[in-house]
């Protein structure tokens, strides 16, 4: 193949030993249509010919490498087919063998008494250890071929088709064979390159599928991590370069009369250092007269609504309108609320829109809107339908954005027909700074990383079943105090599944011990009607009730200063996010406050990692990284069943250097070159506007 890269362009049926018939597998199995694309499927482990298991030590699930010997092999009758069944025998026991499709031909090709090495996974099955299509190869074929061989991610169908790890072995070594330094183009800037010492991308693909040594396997990883990750923060920054300079921003240069008014009268409390510093960063971008796109993380309590709230009263006094959308009705009320106590008196005209909100009071709000006789909109998603027009929207603030998909976000851009508005997107959920440079990577960052001065520490404390008697007590004395408690379920009604506390019979224990003669109980789930709810939710409030039982539901958008304890039950079953997030309803008064897990007594590994971390720091950011190392990027943002963080080679958990360096470079990258238009840079330009075409979904990150 003479012109450059054909062979990596060349349909995967025509390559030796796949086929028509394995090419449809291929393509429905594993999306594979082109050589590239199962060139850059890459092995998940390595098989060390040098090291093996014994059958006695393997497990159900693991994945081994035996050496031993096969004793038989017989036919097996099933009801509509036959299997064969080997025994496979080595130093330390026996184990079996299966093969359920297209494996007569073992029958004759193996040799009972000859050393075999075999790769498969066990499964245990009433006691009986079973490996089903093994791979397996003459001691001496194992010799003479390489000292590491790759594992490839399968499935049921590719085996039972004939494309096993022993076959996707052959057919890679054939393209790999063919495949000539001139048919991989290099895709990053060659001073790169030299800069980082690492290999080609040609040296990279040998190495990955057919490492000679560890060292060599090293070198693939460090290059195929780096440019994984380089591409990926180079989309997002070139992204934003061209937004940049397309999308032009509304300039508010007036700090007017509202403002003032409202940090100097309003204001009763100091801003924290903290809170200066992003209202800074803030006007900065809304003097630039390009829109603002930016990402304001805070722990709970930090104070993110107070500099929201400043940055709406900035557009009011440049004659803006604005609005603040929440995902749930109970968090939208709750900021509604908030600020139109904050603004009373200032002559700032606050309005609520959700879906509850019909008829006649709809209609009128939606006029007045249109009209520009309100200042700030609060609401859900509700705020997102067509029909919502604003006169002139200058700013949007989206709280816990994550809870919003990317195609509802983006209809706030069209809320101003003349100019996008500016955006500012809150979450209260911290966010891993590496996890935050891949998902929100286009956005520029503010964190507000210090709580308001007097905010006491929550004491956190574990207890399990056997101390509820103790917990009961606590609740009383804090009671007796004129505190007010949460408890909260992780279901609501009973599961056979799941043997959990839930709310129902939660409900029916505490008023056991908090008899209706003495105690007020108020219960809150989120298959309540949103008027129950609230209803429920206002007992709580205004101090009618001392005890609130609930289900995650409170996780976001109940501000009660007078709660000071936590209860959560079941805590093992809870992400560590989430016992953070509920924990931070509490602690948002002058007083003590306490958050109490309890659990099971016995405790998977993990779960007990996550309840000491609970109990050793009250930093959302470090239990943030503790929550990615032991769920996964993915699992925390959401993003893991959309597509966008499905990266191919590289990890968050434990490429943050990688990443850090990948960024550094891109972002110098492209200060020099904006538009990547240097001739030195037209083949990292043409490969990255070759990945955009090919993954749309990396236009969805942020």
């Amino acid at each position: 193949m003479s012109s450059h890269g054909s062979i990596l362009r060349e349909k995967i049926e025509f390559i030796k030993g796949v086929g028509l018939n394995k090419a449809k597998i291929l393509k429905s199995e594993l999306g594979v249509q082109t050589v590239e694309d199962l060139l850059f499927i890459f092995p998940f482990r390595y098989a060390d010919r040098s090291e093996f298991q014994l059958i006695k030590d393997v497990q159900d699930g693991d994945t081994v490498q035996l050496r031993g010997e096969i004793i038989s092999i017989t036919k097996k009758k099933m009801k509509r087919s036959a299997r064969l069944v080997g025994s496979f025998k080595d130093p330390s026991g026996f184990i079996e063998l299966n093969w359920f499709q297209g494996a007569q031909w073992l029958v004759d090709k193996l040799q009972p008494n000859q050393t075999y090495i075999l790769n498969g996974k066990v499964k245990v099955y009433r006691g009986v250890k079973s490996i089903s299509h093994p791979e397996l190869e003459s001691e001496q074929q194992a010799i003479e071929t390489d000292p590491f061989l790759p594992v490839y991610s399968s499935t049921e169908k590719l085996n039972q088709k004939g494309l096993g790890i022993r076959s996707r072995r052959r057919i890679i070594k054939n393209i790999l064979n063919r495949l000539k330094p001139a048919d991989l183009i290099e895709n990053l800037p060659s001073h790169f390159v030299e800069k980082l010492e690492i290999c080609s991308r040609y040296d990279s693909l040998r190495y990955i599928h057919f490492p000679a040594s560890p060292g060599a396997l090293n070198l693939a990883n460090n290059r195929l991590k780096f440019e994984e990750l380089f591409f990926l923060q180079l989309n997002m920054l070139y992204n934003k370069v061209q937004r940049d300079k397309k999308l032009k921003g509304l300039i508010f240069n007036t700090i007017g009369t509202i403002f003032n008014r409202f940090y100097n009268e309003k204001l009763s409390f100091e801003l924290t250092n903290a809170q200066k510093r992003v209202i800074k960063e803030i006007r900065y971008d809304l003097g630039r007269g390009v829109q603002m796109n930016r990402l304001l993380q805070g722990d709970v309590g930090s104070g993110k609504t107070i500099v929201a709230l400043m940055t709406m009263l900035i557009a009011i006094d440049n004659n803006y309108q604005t609005t603040l959308l929440a995902p749930t009705q109970i968090l939208a009320q709750q900021h509604f609320q908030s600020i139109s106590e904050m603004v009373k008196g200032l002559g700032v005209q606050v309005a609520f829109l959700s879906g509850s909100v019909k008829g006649k009071v709809r209609k009128e709000l939606l006029s007045f809107l249109k009209e520009g006789h309100i200042d700030i909109l609060v609401g859900t998603h509700a705020i997102l339908e067509d029909n919502v027009e604003f006169k002139n929207l200058g700013i949007a603030v989206t709280d816990e954005q994550h809870r919003f998909g990317v195609v509802q976000r983006s209809k706030l851009w069209v809320k101003n027909d003349q100019i996008p508005p500016h955006i500012l997107v809150m979450t209260a959920t911290p966010i891993p700074r590496t996890l935050a440079m891949t998902t929100y990577g286009d956005l520029d960052a503010s964190v507000i990383d210090e709580l308001p001065p007097g905010r006491k520490q929550i004491k956190t404390v574990h207890r399990n079943d056997s101390h509820r008697s103790f917990v009961v007590k606590f609740m009383k004395e804090e009671i007796a105090k004129g505190r007010q408690i949460y408890v909260v379920y992780p279901l609501i009604d009973e599961s056979e599944k799941l043997d959990l506390q839930n709310l129902q019979t939660g409900y029916e224990e505490l008023l056991n011990y908090f008899p209706r003669s003495d105690y007020q109980i108020t219960v809150v789930h989120g298959r309540m009607k949103p008027q129950d709810k609230d209803i429920e939710m206002q007992r709580f409030v205004n101090g009618t009730a001392q005890i609130m039982v609930a289900t995650t539901v409170i996780e976001v958008g109940v501000n009660v200063p007078n709660a000071s304890v936590m209860i959560i039950e079941n805590a093992e079953r809870f992400g560590l996010s989430q016992l953070h997030q509920l924990r931070g309803r509490v602690g948002r008064g002058a007083d003590q406050s306490f958050c109490i897990l309890i659990t099971k007594t016995q405790l998977s590994k993990y779960a007990k990692a996550r309840i000491d971390t609970m109990c050793r720091t009250n930093d959302g950011f470090q239990i943030a990284e503790e929550d990615m190392s032991l769920r996964g990027p993915g699992d925390i943002t959401g993003t893991q069943q959309s597509g966008v963080l499905e990266l191919n080679i590289a990890s968050l958990t434990e490429d943050g250097r990688i990443l850090e360096t990948a960024r550094h470079l891109a972002v110098a990258l492209l200060q020099k070159d904006p538009d990547l238009s240097l001739l030195k840079h037209k083949s990292t330009l043409s490969y990255l506007v070759k990945m955009r075409n090919k993954n749309q979904k990396w236009g969805r990150i942020s």
